[in-house]
């Protein structure tokens, strides 16, 4: 059976790194600096009542990833990104966080009882 998707579009913290290469050297050179860097710009990406809804979520993701096994998979989208915007738009989101079920039923806001219900429901439809 093909695992569901579930994509969420909220707010995301946003981090900002060297290259790929540049990380590397930096982490071997142990530069005391960029982890204090990119510590300083993980708390000061977002407002704090922001980072607690993404925090909140990020729970509710990792708990239900846990609890549905292989069944589902989560893509979670930032609202500010390109593809944010796109899925907004095409699904009608104007608040976030939204949580969108196989591209067809989605739930707004932080009523993560209302979306466990549509993903059962579904399951149980693709079971059936």
């Amino acid at each position: 059976m093909k695992p569901l998707m579930v994509e969420l579009v909220a707010y995301a913290p946003t981090q900002y790194y060297h290259c790929q290469h540049c990380e590397v050297v930096w982490n071997a050179a142990q530069m005391p600096n960029v982890k204090k860097w990119h510590e300083e710009n993980w708390r000061t990406s977002m407002p704090p009542e922001m980072m607690k809804e993404y925090n909140t979520l990020s729970d509710w993701v990792i708990n239900a990833a846990e609890s549905y096994g292989g069944q589902v998979v989560f893509k979670v989208v930032d609202a500010a990104s390109l593809e944010g915007v796109w899925k907004s738009l095409r699904y009608g989101v104007r608040k976030y966080p939204a949580v969108i079920i196989e591209g067809m039923g989605k739930v707004i806001g932080e009523d993560f009882k209302q979306a466990e219900q549509m993903i059962d429901q579904k399951l149980a439809a693709l079971t059936a």
